[in-house]
């Protein structure tokens, strides 16, 4: 049996999948894309096949999952036992109406991937509940399971189309840090197509990719291996760890695109992940949602893990 309900006018203009996702966040990505291929997403009395279908306030979504899958309420979230994990807490950096910036740890997911499975929007969930005027907090932009640092996660649906906006206009800057095996160049401009195999969620440099550009500069580091600032001016999958194995400095610990010898190596000393970080945020001084107002201009850092820790000093 299906599930119809009112879009709110939090959702206007976001995309059919992420309306979906942020209002059954335990539904399995899998299970929401192949509804969507069958049909069985209806938005006004019409199919939906397409996760790019824009939205608007008070059309009616009918999904193929039962009530009792709907958005978890806080107090569900507080209620279930083994919903978080002992993966390592996450610190939360700031939060107001508008935003929860939190540093999110290695070996933990931005959305829940299975029913009742741990996460970041569920922790947000568990530790604020709903955020401005009951709207489900949804995370701004994604961040791989293995890669720490700051996360931005929205707390109204104002903020959300906001932030959705900067990022897709690149008006936010995000910058990384990695550690990579080599001497890196003191800089770098890095151009250069990624093409995603979907099936085996595997990135390659293609000329048939989508366009992909990287900058970094070196912070320190010798012969072995360097520490840089990574800046993502497209957000393709996996981007940082291609561009950087493409131009022959890959990071340390990434087992699908890394140096195989190196990463041995290194793991007798605890590297067991790609060492890629989201260091900082900065956010753009012009802003109209009035509940961002508080984040303008500013930058949020966020403390590297202790597994880059021993590179860094």
């Amino acid at each position: 049996m299906g599930f119809c309900i009112k879009i709110s006018a939090d959702h206007d203009g976001r995309r059919i999948d992420k309306v979906i996702r942020a209002i059954y966040p335990n539904v399995p990505l899998s299970a929401l894309m192949r509804a969507l291929r069958k049909g069985e997403v209806i938005l006004d009395s019409k199919r939906a096949r397409a996760p790019n279908v824009r939205v608007s306030g008070g059309q009616e979504l009918c999904v193929p999952w039962g009530v009792e899958e709907e958005a978890i309420k806080a107090q569900d979230v507080d209620e279930e036992p083994g919903r978080i994990n002992k993966l390592p807490e996450i610190s939360y950096i700031y939060k107001d109406d508008a935003v929860c910036i939190v540093n999110k740890p290695a070996d933990l997911l931005v959305q829940p991937d299975v029913k009742g499975g741990d996460s970041v929007i569920t922790r947000v969930w568990a530790t604020f509940g709903r955020g401005f005027q009951g709207f489900a907090p949804a995370a701004v932009h994604r961040l791989d399971r293995n890669t720490t640092g700051v996360l931005a996660v929205a707390m109204s649906g104002g903020a959300l189309r906001e932030l959705e906006l900067f990022f897709k206009e690149r008006r936010i800057i995000k910058t990384y840090l990695a550690i990579v095996v080599g001497n890196a160049p003191a800089s770098g401009d890095i151009q250069a197509p990624l093409l995603k195999d979907e099936e085996n969620n595997f990135v390659s440099v293609d000329e048939k990719g989508k366009p992909s550009h990287t900058r970094f500069e070196k912070i320190s580091g010798g012969n072995e291996y360097s520490v840089v600032s990574v800046e993502l001016l497209t957000g393709r999958t996996h981007q940082a760890r291609v561009h950087l194995a493409h131009i022959g400095i890959p990071i340390l610990g990434d087992q699908k695109y890394g140096d195989v010898a190196a990463n041995k190596e290194w793991r007798k000393f605890g590297v067991e992940r790609p060492l890629l970080h989201s260091h900082k945020i900065i956010f753009p001084d012009k802003i109209s949602d009035k509940l961002l107002l508080a984040v303008a201009g500013k930058c949020f850092t966020a403390t590297p893990p202790d597994d880059m820790q021993k590179f860094l000093n």
